[in-house]
């Protein structure tokens, strides 16, 4: 629509620590999302719609102007990288860490390992920064069970509190980068709205915690 931004926003635990901060920013949806079958809602703020998508879909929607901004984690923008798109704010929301895990005990026996995870490049990069040769096996879910099968040596997936890795047998070994949720902004949408997309930033970022800023 015409003079309407569109803001995408991820589902699943994103989306439940989302609202909120949209709510404290003057921000609502005008149906209840999570009882609602539909993908795109109107906003209580004129010229405004949220759209609500998976996350390995944001940035590519933002990218390409089908939205003009998003709400996505590190961990996706690490993975896809940022081309095209501005990153103005960390929400710091949806904390999480992007960890290396393998079964308790478990060393490199040379420099060649076999990595389960659906973060590729994050993977490639990471393992070559250290000298390694790592065979990727792109998996979608329970990357957990990958070394238990002999699928893989280690994974490299997001870590919360470390119990369903624990429940697996496995234990994280490295940190590879600290996650929360970022808003992306497509570039050409700022130059073309700017002036409703940076009301909508400041309404946003004084919406934050104290501590939850970031460039």
């Amino acid at each position: 629509m015409a003079g309407t931004l569109t803001l995408a926003l991820t589902k699943g635990r994103i989306l439940a620590e989302t609202l909120p901060l949209l709510a404290r920013a003057g921000i609502e949806p005008a149906e209840d999302i999570a009882s609602s079958r539909k993908l795109v809602f109107p906003s209580n703020r004129p010229g405004l719609r949220l759209l609500v998508l998976r996350g390995t879909d944001v940035p590519t929607y933002v990218r390409h102007g089908a939205a003009d901004l998003g709400v996505v984690g590190k961990d996706m923008l690490l993975e896809q990288g940022a081309e095209g798109l501005y990153e103005p704010l960390d929400l710091g929301i949806a904390r999480c860490r992007l960890m290396t895990a393998a079964p308790a005990g478990w060393r490199p026996t040379g420099s060649r390992v076999r990595v389960a995870t659906k973060f590729v490049n994050v993977a490639r990069r990471h393992f070559a920064a250290r000298g390694m040769q790592a065979d990727i096996i792109k998996l979608y879910g329970a990357m957990e069970l990958a070394p238990t099968m002999g699928l893989a040596d280690l994974i490299v997936d997001i870590v919360d509190s470390g119990n369903t890795l624990r429940a697996n047998g496995l234990e994280p070994l490295e940190e590879i980068a600290t996650v929360s949720s970022r808003l992306v902004v497509n570039k050409a949408s700022l130059r073309a709205a700017h002036e409703p997309i940076t009301e909508l930033l400041g309404a946003l970022e004084a919406a934050l915690p104290a501590d939850g800023l970031a460039a």
